[in-house]
């Protein structure tokens, strides 16, 4: 037991450590700034890096985050119409239920995420529609290529306001900082070493790239240092407070409605994801009509990547 107890600390630190590591690495170096890229190559590397992220975040949402999800949510479904089956049995046909346990709840809970995070985000526009007068600087900002081309088939329509993405970086954080306790978790209420020892690996080896594209993301963006290490900060505590949890609950029984608490809001929490990673993160880096076909690759590597990792994890 204290040998398992040992192991689980271990995993805490590092953890802790990579996901520290990785994120500031963009945030504390001047050269992964895109605005200070003044050479035609540096500018280029960091658009590529930039979509190789893009890629990550995109398996992370649809790989990890909402396959999770779904399993989650179906299996705890699945338990409590099997609970009341047993309670009740006799006072209610079969096919009720199993009509109710057939309908796509995982889907529909991701659903819900997806649009809250858009009715948000509508409303702010409706309230403060002074700042959508930011599209052209916006424009200009992601590549005066991009408002060159504007009149030809290169063109990928409006950008999103500066005044969107600071809402939706916030929505980011939140949407992985819940995916990362929910991870933590998972490793603290193992309870043998291979299986905390198979599960942390898995989760470290897909963590780090994921907050290294979230430290490019604030920084590219133009975030202050400051507040972009205190989000990384934040972000780095996430796992090893969910594994911590996980440690302390571990003798514990779980009660059906906490899981199935927690399993809608880790679906809520990918219909977020899947929300930014489509309207702001890949609209972003394919915003400009330069290389187009290095810009997929890179894209689909990183979602390679992160498609390899999600057989372990």
């Amino acid at each position: 037991m204290e040998l398992l107890v040992g192991v689980k600390i271990g995993c805490l630190l590092a953890l802790l450590t990579l996901t520290l590591f990785c994120g500031i690495i963009p945030v504390c170096f001047r050269w992964f700034r895109i605005h200070a890229a003044t050479a035609g190559k540096h500018r280029r590397i960091l658009t590529l890096l930039g979509c190789i992220s893009a890629g990550v975040f995109l398996g992370a949402g649809l790989m990890h985050m909402t396959a999770e999800a779904l399993e989650g949510i179906d299996s705890e479904i699945q338990s409590y119409f099997l609970q009341n089956r047993t309670r009740n049995e006799g006072n209610s046909s079969d096919t009720t239920d199993s009509t109710d346990v057939d309908y796509p709840f995982g889907e529909l809970i991701i659903s819900l995420g997806f649009f809250l995070v858009f009715l948000l985000e509508s409303l702010a526009l409706q309230w403060f529609p002074s700042g959508t007068r930011g599209s052209k600087t916006c424009e200009e900002e992601w590549g005066g290529a991009h408002a060159a081309h504007s009149s030809t088939f290169h063109s990928h329509g409006p950008l999103p306001s500066p005044s969107q993405r600071p809402f939706r970086a916030l929505v980011l954080l939140l949407s992985l900082s819940f995916h990362s306790v929910f991870e933590g978790l998972a490793v603290g209420l193992q309870s043998s070493v291979p299986a905390v020892l198979q599960l942390c690996l898995a989760v470290l080896a897909h963590k780090g790239l994921v907050v290294f594209g979230v430290g490019l993301r604030l920084v590219q963006s133009g975030t202050g240092q400051r507040w972009a290490l205190i989000s990384i900060l934040a972000l780095a505590l996430m796992s090893p407070l969910g594994l911590a949890l996980g440690m302390a609950v571990v003798g514990e029984n779980s009660e059906g409605g906490r899981a199935l608490a927690q399993a809608v809001l880790e679906g809520v929490a990918a219909g977020t994801f899947l929300y930014v990673t489509f309207f702001e993160i890949l609209p972003r880096e394919l915003a400009t009509p330069e290389s187009p076909l290095a810009k997929w690759g890179c894209v689909a590597a990183g979602f390679a990547f992160m498609a390899i990792i999600a057989i372990w994890a």
